[in-house]
């Protein structure tokens, strides 16, 4: 086999998604793997560049890794004619000068979402990317999971037949610091740093809808911050001003409608941190990140409203489980494979920044709607 190498520049490794799904789980995977086979005897090799502002966590990355390359220099990377890819976790506020900047190098982009904090910046960006004529693509992982994945299965059988409606669960408790340190960093819950759940969520929910049921054509949103307070990662008291929870109606493509819940404030009493429930006239299912159940309407059962009666029937034990029927990889890997195949062999790609785009302009239209009191359209973005 031929080893074909590819470098690939990688800004914001040393956060938790950077560090965990793309570089160890997606980038690293790969080459435990022996590479990505691309055919013909030829095998892709990424060799990746690490990039952060502290070189002390870099240097003591790279060596966890056994990598050689890391550089607090974005400057000289982007310069480096070696460099093929540039790829780009750092936090929203500080990604589209970035990125800007890696397609004025000429180097093939991808990059986590939002893509930018407005829907201006997102569409520039798409804009340049195509002038420039360099690949492109932006993060949609949950279409890769094994839930979203049987969902796929199962839209593309027919099961469901018309679609009538979606319904999503998104959320857990983050603690607001002091007395039990928080999970999420603490730039999320500040607005002028370009944090709030409906910019980070509404993304998902734009190209999960898009990808599975149809394109959204209104956005209805009531949009809150439940906890006006927390303490930051030193402990010090500041105030959120960023929303914590959101509260959306969606029209879709074809006539469905979907609702989805997005919260940082509640507790959970789901089988998994996001579900859905997918309702067409012919069946419904209810899928998480892994796993999928359904019910036909040949065996969907005949429950009477009667509240002076406790409950008989044990409902969620209707569902059939929907089989694996294949080996899932990490979603962040199997998009990267797919994202490598298209800058080396030219293969499809739709998950590019104009793409991106449309998640940013959902989150834009999503605020706009909660803050003026009513449903808005969605423009279909061109390219």
């Amino acid at each position: 086999m031929r080893r074909k190498t590819v470098r690939i520049a990688m800004n914001g490794v040393t956060g938790r998604m950077g560090h965990r799904q793309h570089l160890v789980r997606s980038i690293l995977a790969i080459r435990e793997q022996g590479g990505l086979d691309l055919g013909g005897g030829v095998v892709l090799w990424p060799e990746p560049v690490l990039i952060g502002r502290r070189a002390h966590v870099l240097k003591d990355l790279a060596e966890r890794h056994c990598l050689e390359h890391w550089t607090t220099d974005l400057d000289a990377v982007l310069a480096d004619p070696a460099i093929d890819i540039y790829f780009d976790a750092q936090v929203t506020s500080a990604r589209e000068t970035a990125v800007k900047r890696a397609i004025a190098a000429g180097k093939h982009v991808y990059c986590e979402k939002p893509t930018a904090t407005g829907l201006d910046g997102a569409l520039e960006l798409a804009r340049l990317a195509e002038r420039a004529g360099i690949k492109h693509g932006v993060v949609q992982d949950k279409l890769f999971l094994p839930g979203p994945l049987k969902l796929k299965r199962l839209i593309d059988g027919g099961f469901f037949g018309r679609i009538l409606s979606v319904r999503g669960e998104f959320g857990y408790w983050v603690f607001e610091g002091g007395w039990q340190e928080a999970q999420r960093p603490s730039w999320n819950y500040r607005a002028e740093d370009g944090g709030g759940i409906v910019r980070d969520m509404f993304p998902h929910w734009e190209y999960v809808l898009h990808g599975l049921v149809g394109a959204i054509r209104t956005v209805q949103a009531h949009v809150t911050t439940h906890i006006p307070a927390r303490r930051d990662e030193e402990g010090r008291l500041y105030d959120a001003t960023a929303d914590d929870a959101a509260y959306a109606i969606f029209q879709l493509d074809g006539g469905a409608v979907a609702q989805i819940n997005s919260s940082w404030t509640v507790r959970v009493n789901r089988d998994e941190l996001v579900e859905f429930q997918v309702d067409g006239t012919e069946g419904s299912a209810v899928a998480g990140l892994r796993n999928c159940r359904v019910q036909h309407r040949c065996t969907t059962p005949k429950p009477v409203w009667n509240p002076d009666l406790p409950a008989a029937e044990r409902f969620r034990e209707q569902w059939q489980e929907v089989p694996d029927n294949a080996d899932f990889d990490n979603a962040f890997k199997a998009q990267w494979e797919l994202f490598l195949r298209h800058v080396a062999l030219d293969e499809p790609w739709s998950q590019d920044l104009l793409a991106g785009a449309r998640g940013v302009q959902l989150a834009e239209l999503g605020l706009r709607s909660a803050a003026e009191g009513r449903r808005l359209d969605v423009p279909e973005l061109k390219p």
